[in-house]
């Protein structure tokens, strides 16, 4: 491998490491609820904003692989794989799958701003299919009933306005820190 390949693989995995270890600090900073409210789809989206789609489902990848193996990465300083399997893990496992819609649309229709933007919209909503269905099923088995509506009352509703904020405020962030360190991160 020649001297530009190395130093091309060596920034690759600086800025993944980096890009997991932003969405550990967004996960953080949180409300804490049955689904805590957290910076972390921020960070997700902002990651891949910043790194592009490759990069940034490879940062979302470790991240959870980080708090899979114990390490207190997620909401609350928590971490392990009991964690992951609960009622809020397919919210966590859903980021993996926003990221991955991200990184389908940038290789499909390009970066540009709309389509960062939609992507984002979309990886959304994924997050939000896989985390409800996944709360449904867990929570059903082991807690109580809650039916439906009421794990939409409780998981996804009051999360909308917020989360879409968030959007906005990664693709501002994406769009100025991308411009500031252009010729790094390409």
């Amino acid at each position: 491998m020649s001297t530009t390949k190395n130093s091309r693989y060596v920034h690759d995995l600086v800025y993944i490491a980096l890009g997991a270890v932003l969405i550990a600090v967004c996960s953080w900073i949180s409300v804490p609820t049955e689904v805590p409210f957290t910076l972390q789809t921020m960070g997700v989206f902002l990651i891949c904003g910043l790194l592009g789609g490759r990069r940034g489902t490879l940062a979302v990848l470790i991240y959870i692989l980080l708090g899979a193996v114990g390490i207190p990465v997620f909401s609350g300083f928590n971490g392990g794989f009991a964690r992951l399997m609960g009622p809020t893990g397919g919210y966590i496992v859903g980021f993996l799958g926003s990221a991955l819609i991200y990184w389908l649309l940038e290789k499909l229709l390009g970066k540009k701003i709309w389509i960062k933007a939609v992507s984002m919209v979309l990886g959304l909503l994924v997050c939000y299919a896989l985390g409800t269905i996944w709360f449904y099923i867990v929570y059903n088995n082991g807690t109580g009933t809650m039916g439906w509506g009421l794990v939409l009352a409780k998981c996804v509703i009051p999360f909308i306005p917020v989360d879409l904020i968030k959007i906005v405020l990664a693709l501002i962030l994406s769009e100025t820190l991308g411009k500031i360190l252009k010729n790094h991160l390409d």
